[in-house]
C-alpha cells in the first residue's frame, strides 16, 4: 500500500470572497493551482472533490482526478472529505483547503517524515490552535473512513466536534502562517502584499 495521496477541497461558496477563491489568480497562479503544485511535491496521487469541475479544466491540474460533489446537496468540508476519502487507498491522506497560499513544500514534506512515528491508534496528525483543531491542512489515516462515515450517519457535519470523539496526534507547528486561509478581499490583500514584498 502507498504512503500517502492528497485530498484537496474545492466545494466552499466563497460567499465572503464574493468571487470562486480557487480561481483567484496569485503572482500568475490560481490559489487551486497553487495548492496542488504544493501536494505535488508530496504525492502523485492528487484528488479535488469539487461541484465545479468544469470550471477549472482549464487549469494547470494536469494529473489530479475530479471527484465530483452534487452543487445542491454539498454538506461542507467533513462531507465532501468523506466523498474523497472513499476512493482513497492508501494508508495516509494529506487534506488541504484551495485557499492556502502560504503552504510551504519543505514544511510538508518535514511532515511526511513524521508519520512513521505516530501511534497506530491515531486517526490524524493535526495542529491544534487556541481556537482548535486545523482540519484542512494535516493527515488522516485512511482508515478513519468507517468513524467518520458512522459520525456523518448521525447528521454530524463538524471536524472539530468529529475530531473531539478521536485521538488525534498533535503537530507542532513553528510558523501558523502556513495555514492562513484567503477567505475575504482584505485577506487576499494581505496575501498580494506580503508576495510583492
Amino acid at each position: 500500500m502507498n504512503k500517502l495521496s492528497a485530498i484537496i477541497l474545492a466545494g466552499g461558496k466563497s460567499t465572503r470572497m464574493g468571487t470562486d477563491k480557487a480561481l483567484i489568480p496569485i503572482q500568475g497562479k490560481t490559489l487551486l493551482e497553487r495548492v496542488y503544485n504544493v501536494a505535488k511535491t508530496c504525492t502523485d496521487k492528487i484528488y479535488i472533490v469539487t461541484p465545479w469541475t468544469e470550471r477549472y479544466q482549464s487549469l494547470q491540474l494536469s494529473e489530479c482526478e475530479f471527484i465530483y460533489e452534487n452543487p445542491n446537496h454539498t454538506q461542507g468540508p467533513l462531507v465532501g472529505f468523506a466523498k474523497g476519502l472513499e476512493q482513497v487507498n492508501t494508508q495516509w491522506v494529506l487534506l488541504l483547503a484551495c485557499d492556502l497560499p502560504n503552504l510551504n513544500p519543505e514544511v510538508l514534506q518535514n511532515w511526511i517524515q513524521q508519520l512513521n512515528n505516530i501511534e497506530s491508534e491515531k486517526i490524524a496528525y493535526l495542529v491544534k490552535s487556541p481556537q482548535g483543531w486545523q482540519p484542512l491542512c494535516g493527515f488522516y489515516r485512511s482508515s478513519c473512513l468507517p468513524l467518520l462515515l458512522d459520525f456523518i450517519a448521525q447528521n454530524g457535519r463538524s471536524f472539530q466536534e468529529f475530531l473531539k470523539l478521536n485521538p488525534v496526534e498533535i503537530l507542532p507547528l513553528s510558523n501558523p502562517e502556513i495555514l492562513f486561509n484567503c477567505n475575504t478581499p482584505e485577506d487576499l490583500f494581505k496575501v498580494n502584499l506580503e508576495f510583492r514584498i
